[in-house]
């Protein structure tokens, strides 16, 4: 019986590669430094599974950005505009990759970023492939060979992870019309054989692909491609042990087509769909020749194991195909769990009965190994006692008073019919809030954050550790926010934000002040690139026991006669960017969280907060894979956001800030949430997303975004007039906003203040070009 692993923290265990990355890019080290950087943290995880009892051990796990764009430049898959970044920089592979993720605009070029979209259901984002009709493609970067040859230098031999063809095609986009990017995988074939074919010279015995597509409904042809590549494989490399790994979901309708594929090993995530199993042993198809890989421990959540429940399951394979043919791993890769448990020492914030719940990607590489032992019928003193506390912490989870709120389940209970209705329909509503707001055509806002400095975070640290009094804090903050306010009024901006710089995440903020939530010291994951996040961990039932935010909000109207917008995350977001208790269902924490939003909303009402947004970025990605599912999702997420914002009279104007998202599919669900304005992405894609919604006819106020915040660079108001001007062409001037695409909190000033500057120029110029009625 063989353990492995899918894939590693990449970040390192205190953020190594997010400092070294952004010290890069800022010139303060060389490129040697940062290839150093990484070399340091691949070393340091490979030595620890190995030396943990991991048999194979991934390479190519490691990313300076995203593995994504790492295939597509192994591919060759790099859009004509970056050419000449190679021509500029002498051929440097390292800034061609970063123009890619984050755009270029030195040396004389100005080159804007590849789009950036959710990696399926999760927080990580990844960098979107573009394809064209006649796409070539070419081996261009070698770094899988390159990796797997260093970890063998250091003793310890690799199985390389893949994209897997197929799923790396549709996780792209086409740039032109006329061909479905399907189609090219007989381009793209003769490039991973290639690859292969280096690595089978290397010996290499395993290989593993991810296809991850393989848990989403596929069109026939795009189940034809998964029967051409790994037939071809098959035929290139008659001996090289193929692990297909499918995650997230079950197989569903493509469990026939994945048990007719001719590889080693099959993955499957027990987490998402531990029926998945008894539906293969029952099937009567799968071969003799193929091993289970059973992922039981939990990769995307940061919940101990229960051992017993994963040993019946590794049992009933056992029982069924034997046990040389049954492997153990995680459900996914361990990108989106925090690196190491034992990191958290006196942790206030972290309460030690909460603590002993949980696991780390260190401590599930750890169980992974355990369980092969109990597996193994291994019955030694040490084993057996840690199979007994296992089974203690998780008993007493089960039974703990942090965990129940009465109160709050009482409250969920009362929900009456109506009270996630506004009291009046949005025509009604926008005459009201032209009248209360008075604001010109294209009102031009902000997302809500402003840069934090390095300045503003040395404040929150001396803090947090006593070494500032609340008083002086409070006193910095408000001399921070004040000059924001006023630098936004001498700009021109309409709707003006505070800039949040008292809050350290949107999300973690929230959570500190509401019950049920524990918050970690370096529990960061991997957002994108060198965003790191540390998502709280619910753990209880929710509720607010005071006001969160209104304090700040209040203070910054008090300095300026322009309406202030108060700034909360929404429900659906909170939850979607937490670890979420798994012992109740999802839509029940969600309402909880609800319920305390729609509390503060109330009370920033109260206080003469006219404009309010509840952020909801993450209403997307938190669609299940298959559509036969959406709708009872949608249905108790579209909920959640009305409940939080309907109790409301007309006069206030509700936002809500969605981005990178495709929105085709659920634009009705989106109208539903019935918010008054909508601020979305939509620079990067150059105004694609906004189809959808001209399409639909969306009848409420939309903000497509101008300005790629996700990027260094700064656009020219000429650009985003341009962008505006597509946007006009879809939708009613009276309901367009001017705004960025998201938060502005991890820029520099240098740059926002020259952006926004340029944005509120762009729409100044098309409030002098419409003529045509507006009212």
């Amino acid at each position: 019986m063989q353990t492995h692993n899918l894939g590693y923290p990449r970040i390192g265990s205190h953020r190594e590669l997010k400092k070294a990355c952004e010290q890069y890019w800022s010139g303060k080290i060389t490129t040697s430094d940062l290839l150093t950087a990484g070399e340091n943290i691949r070393k340091v995880n490979w030595q620890f599974q190995k030396d943990a009892g991991i048999d194979l051990i991934p390479s190519n796990d490691f990313s300076f950005y995203d593995q994504v764009l790492d295939m597509s430049l192994m591919v060759g898959a790099i859009p004509e505009r970056y050419h000449e970044v190679i021509l500029q920089k002498g051929g440097n592979e390292l800034d061609l990759y970063f123009a890619m993720a984050r755009g270029y605009q030195q040396n004389g070029l100005d080159i804007t970023a590849m789009e950036m979209t959710k990696w399926f259901d999760t927080n990580y984002h990844y960098i979107v492939p573009e394809f064209t009709k006649n796409q070539e493609f070419k081996l261009f970067s070698t770094k899988l060979i390159k990796e797997f040859t260093e970890a063998k230098q250091a003793g310890i031999l690799t199985k390389p992870v893949l994209i897997g063809p197929v799923s790396y095609l549709l996780l792209g986009k086409e740039k032109e019309g006329g061909f479905e990017r399907i189609d090219l995988i007989k381009n793209l074939l003769p490039v991973y054989l290639e690859i292969l074919k280096k690595l089978d010279s290397l010996h290499v015995e395993y290989v593993q692909f991810d296809e991850p597509f393989l848990a989403m409904d596929l069109t026939e042809k795009e189940q034809n491609a998964f029967t051409y590549v790994y037939g071809e494989i098959k035929k290139a490399f008659p001996s090289l042990k193929v692990i297909l790994a499918n995650y997230f979901d079950c197989f569903g309708a493509n469990l026939e087509l994945a048990l007719s594929l001719p590889v080693h090993t099959l993955h499957l995530d027990m987490v998402r769909c531990p029926s998945q199993l008894e539906d293969i042993l029952n099937s009567g198809k799968l071969k003799a020749t193929i091993k289970l890989s059973l992922g039981v421990i939990d990769g995307r959540n940061i919940w101990k194991n229960d051992f017993q429940n994963s040993l019946s399951l590794i049992n009933k394979a056992i029982d069924a195909i034997g046990e040389d043919r049954v492997w153990i791993a995680p459900s996914c890769s361990l990108i989106h769990s925090p690196c190491d448990l034992d990191l958290e020492e006196n942790t206030t914030s972290l309460p030690a009965e909460v603590k002993q719940w949980l696991a780390f990607a260190k401590q599930k590489i750890e169980e992974v190994v355990v369980l092969r032992k109990l597996a193994d019928k291994d019955r030694s003193v040490e084993i057996l006692e840690i199979l007994q506390q296992n089974q203690q912490e998780v008993g007493n989870r089960k039974t703990s008073t942090l965990i129940h709120d009465e109160h709050v389940k009482n409250r969920v209970a009362s929900i009456a019919l109506g009270d996630d209705q506004r009291k009046n329909s949005f025509s009604v509503r926008q005459s009201k809030q032209k009248t209360a707001l008075n604001l010109p055509l294209f009102p031009t806002t902000t997302i809500g954050s402003f840069p934090q400095t390095t300045e503003v975070r040395s404040w929150r640290a001396r803090f947090k550790k006593g070494d500032l009094t609340k008083v002086a804090y409070e006193k910095l903050l408000e001399d921070e926010t004040k000059e924001s306010i006023l630098w936004q009024e001498e700009i021109g901006m309409d709707v003006l934000v505070h800039g949040e710089f008292e809050r350290n995440d949107m999300v973690e903020y929230f959570g500190e002040q509401l019950a049920g939530f524990a918050f970690t010291k370096f529990g960061w994951v991997q957002s994108y690139g060198s965003r790191c996040v540390k998502p709280p961990i619910i753990y209880g039932d929710v509720q607010r026991p005071k006001p969160m935010t209104v304090r700040w909000s209040a203070f910054a109207q008090s300095l300026s006669d322009k309406p202030v917008k108060g700034m909360l995350t929404g429900p659906v977001t909170i939850l979607q960017w937490s670890f979420v208790r798994n012992d109740q269902p999802r839509s029940q924490t969600c309402t909880q969280i609800a319920l305390a939003i729609r509390d503060e909303v109330m009370d920033l009402e109260k206080a003469g907060i006219g404009v309010i947004q509840i952020d909801e970025p993450a209403i997307r990605e938190g669609l299940p894979l298959r559509k036969a599912d959406w709708q009872n999702y949608l249905e108790w997420a579209v909920r959640a956001f009305r409940l939080s914002a309907s109790g409301v009279k007309d006069e206030t104007q509700i936002h809500t800030h969605m981005c990178y998202s495709e929105f085709n599919d659920i634009i009705q669900n989106i109208a539903d949430m019935d918010a008054d304005v909508i601020t979305i992405e939509c620079s990067r894609s150059q105004m694609e997303l906004l189809d959808a919604f001209a399409e639909f006819n969306y009848p409420n106020e939309i903000g497509p975004g101008v300005y790629d915040i996700h990027s260094p660079r700064v656009p020219s108001k000429a650009e985003m007039t341009q962008l505006m001007e597509k946007a006009k062409a879809v939708i009613p001037s009276a309901n367009l906003w001017v705004n960025p695409d998201c938060g502005l909190k991890t820029r520099h000033w240098e740059e926002t203040r020259k952006a926004l500057i340029e944005m509120v120029a762009a729409a100044k110029e098309l409030r002098e070009s419409v003529s045509e009625p507006v009212s």
